[in-house]
């Protein structure tokens, strides 16, 4: 007769005999020990705090349903903490094999949403706007570029290897979110791309040639591009005269933070938010911030991200394989530049752009990508912890002072 009831037992590599609840608890405990906590509570605090102030911003747009804003980002935050988790329990060496599967899916999207309706006038997303392609678009890219990045570590330097391959493979992903148009979310692309090409490196001259492309394409963009050309010029009217310059909205950003003052007016009390702030639960989501929680909470989320700039570039210097070294900083890099300009745009340093603030603005997509970029990077951290006494090569920064042109490379250094 057959034995049908499951094992209780496997075996070790020594061949002894472990009962699987106990395989299994160790597993647990093994992926707890090894996740990075600093970056988890650094990530669970912003996401807090992007929560409260959601609510903050959205309880008086429907008065049938004070919650409903709050409810969505609850939805997407707890959708997006399961590709968190999953991600970083997944291999991180796995998505190198995935890459380019990943990124034909991705310009496949790109491409249908220029084929439906437009939505205020742009082509953006899918299903009935629950889906912008062009948000997970950003770590796709992260991803492809790191595997490709690796690949080619040797021949970077070399013109048919190096600048006209990246030109090709990130021209095609950021000049269909262009004709979407999305410029803000191209130009993160873009500078995300040209950051990890630098970090794997590229000579100075590749990034010259890059920067100066960059340069003549927003140029074109604020001189041909109508809706660009409107935020440039408002920008510039608000920079020269803030008082009698027509630019409606920098201007009441402007008078959100003057009314928070240093701690603020507290929290639900901004004014600007239920008259004057266009989409306050979104990109203007940081000076509904600074009215209600003042210069203090402003400085509170700008420490956040300083600290989750420190971890993802920690884990970026201490992974164990190039490819992960230039994952981790790809996303690292990806979160901080939108942040930064987010929040440099609601202080009027740059032109206002439709950038949502990482972890706090309203949005599901972007919510769900950051996330999954957080993944991404517990995932190359737990890589890291699993084998500490393993040699390692990891991408470093060095510098050749024995050259005459002073250039800096970065290259596979050992270490044990």
């Amino acid at each position: 007769m057959v034995d049908t009831t499951l094992p209780q037992y496997i075996e070790d590599e020594d061949g002894e005999r472990i009962p699987i609840q106990k395989r299994a608890a160790e597993r647990r405990k093994h992926f707890a020990l090894t996740i990075d906590l600093y970056l988890l509570l650094t990530v669970g605090a912003l996401l807090a705090i992007g929560l409260m102030m959601v609510w903050s911003s959205t309880f008086f747009i429907d008065n049938n349903s004070p919650y409903l804003y709050f409810l969505q980002q609850l939805r997407s935050m707890a959708f997006g903490g399961v590709i968190m988790f999953g991600l970083s329990a997944i291999d991180y060496r796995f998505w190198r094999r995935a890459a380019l599967p990943l990124i034909l899916v991705i310009v496949f999207l790109l491409g249908m949403t220029l084929t439906l309706h437009t939505i205020l006038g742009a082509h953006r997303t899918l299903f009935d706007g629950r889906i912008q392609p062009s948000e997970p678009a950003k770590i796709v890219v992260v991803i492809y570029m790191a595997a490709w990045l690796a690949s080619k570590q040797g021949k970077l330097r070399n013109l048919t290897y190096g600048l006209l391959p990246f030109a090709v493979l990130v021209g095609t992903v950021a000049g269909l979110v262009i004709v979407e148009p999305d410029l803000s979310t191209a130009a993160l692309i873009l500078v995300t791309s040209a950051i990890m090409f630098f970090l794997a490196g590229a000579e100075w001259l590749q990034m010259g040639i890059t920067i100066a492309v960059f340069a003549a394409l927003g140029a074109f963009a604020v001189t041909h591009v109508d809706y660009a050309q409107l935020r440039f010029k408002s920008w510039l009217d608000v920079i020269n005269d803030p008082i009698h310059a027509q630019a409606t909205h920098a201007q009441n950003v402007i008078i959100a933070f003057l009314n928070g003052g240093l701690t603020g007016v507290g929290l639900g009390g901004s004014y600007q938010k239920f008259y004057n702030l266009s989409v306050p639960h979104s990109d203007s989501i940081f000076a509904v911030v600074g009215e209600e929680l003042g210069l203090v909470g402003c400085a509170v989320i700008v420490a956040l991200f300083v600290l989750f700039m420190v971890r993802g570039f920690r884990i970026s210097r201490n992974a164990p394989d190039p490819f992960g070294s230039l994952l981790a900083a790809g996303v690292t890099t990806l979160v901080m530049i939108q942040a930064l300009y987010n929040i440099a745009s609601m202080a009027t340093i740059v032109p206002l752009a439709g950038v949502p603030l990482p972890f706090i603005s309203f949005g599901g997509s972007s919510l769900v990508t950051m996330m999954a970029g957080v993944g991404l990077l517990l995932s190359v951290s737990r890589g890291t912890v699993k084998k500490p006494d393993a040699p390692r090569r990891i991408l470093a920064t060095t510098f050749d002072f024995s050259r005459r042109d002073g250039r800096r490379g970065v290259s596979r250094v050992s270490r044990r």
